[in-house]
């Protein structure tokens, strides 16, 4: 699912392209994309761009008329910019907004769809909205009373919507590395330092991403927009050695969400049991990186 740094890159490209340009069509392809129905899709075309924002991990196109077109990509949705002569690709499409010099395309691999778009008034803008503030440019106490409202694991607290906005799985990861923090360690068990450690390292990641991201893209359309890139400290890299030690990155897996970590870095050299595999060895299951290593070469 595009974060903060992808959709931030997102939005340069949609605001140099679209604002002060008229929506001539919209074709809904995919039939569970459309989330709305009054106003009806239609009321969308021949209408003026006047701004490109965002809501959380929902991109907002600002149509003349106090209209919003409301877009979440979830998983596997991706935008595309074509040239007037290009096709979008087939199956893959779930939406194209036309204009007279391009057309904008939204696509959704995979066979789940779950991809959202909504056309709403000014006043619907707010059903959007999780309540997460936004983390960079917070200060140090509204990062704190985001984070512990309630007493969750810091991997959860800021991956949460209703705590902190656009941060997900990937750059979860790569904050708590950074800040040298085990990813089930509790909210309400965090000291004042590693709470300072926490808010530095979610600003540091998120801004070094973006800056990244728009240095690699420049004035192109950003065309690989991923959860999984080569630069990143620990997340998608499980087994691999940690750039910070040396150590192997573990990882736990829950409900199809998996956690990248250093036990060295993060977790005082302790492995985090992964729920159903260490239910699986209970036991046998290893504690610490060196009886994990003695059982690999036993």
């Amino acid at each position: 699912m595009p974060e903060l740094p992808d959709l931030t890159i997102y939005l340069d490209a949609l605001r140099a392209r679209l604002v002060g340009h008229t929506l001539r069509s919209v074709r809904v392809h995919g039939i569970a994309l459309l989330r709305s129905y009054d106003p009806p899709i239609s009321e969308a075309q021949g209408r003026e761009v006047t701004g490109i924002g965002r809501i959380g991990k929902r991109v907002v196109l600002d149509l003349a008329g106090d209209l919003h077109l409301v877009i979440h990509l979830m998983i596997a949705g991706r935008f595309r910019w074509l040239q007037p002569d290009k096709k979008p690709p087939g199956r893959i499409t779930q939406a194209t907004f036309s204009f007279d010099h391009g057309t904008l395309v939204l696509t959704e691999a995979g066979k789940k769809r779950r991809a959202t778009l909504h056309l709403v008034r000014a006043e619907e803008l707010r059903v959007h909205d999780r309540g997460g503030v936004e983390p960079l440019g917070i200060s140090l106490a509204e990062f704190r009373a985001a984070i512990t409202r309630e007493n969750r694991t810091l991997k959860r607290a800021l991956t949460d919507p209703r705590f902190l906005a656009a941060i997900g799985n990937s750059y979860s990861d790569e904050i708590l590395h950074r800040a040298g923090l085990s990813p089930v360690k509790r909210t309400g068990q965090l000291k004042p330092p590693e709470v300072q450690r926490l808010h530095a390292a979610t600003q540091e990641v998120l801004t070094e991403w973006i800056d990244r991201l728009r240095e690699q893209t420049g004035d192109t359309f950003p065309k690989k927009v991923t959860a999984f890139r080569p630069e990143m400290a620990v997340h998608g890299r499980y087994g691999k050695p940690c750039p910070a030690c040396g150590g192997n990155v573990q990882r736990i897996v829950f409900a199809e969400r998996e956690t990248n970590y250093c036990p060295a870095c993060q977790t005082s050299g302790k492995l985090l049991r992964d729920r159903a595999l260490s239910q699986l060895l209970r036991k046998d299951w290893p504690r610490t990186l060196e009886e994990l290593e003695n059982r690999r070469r036993s």
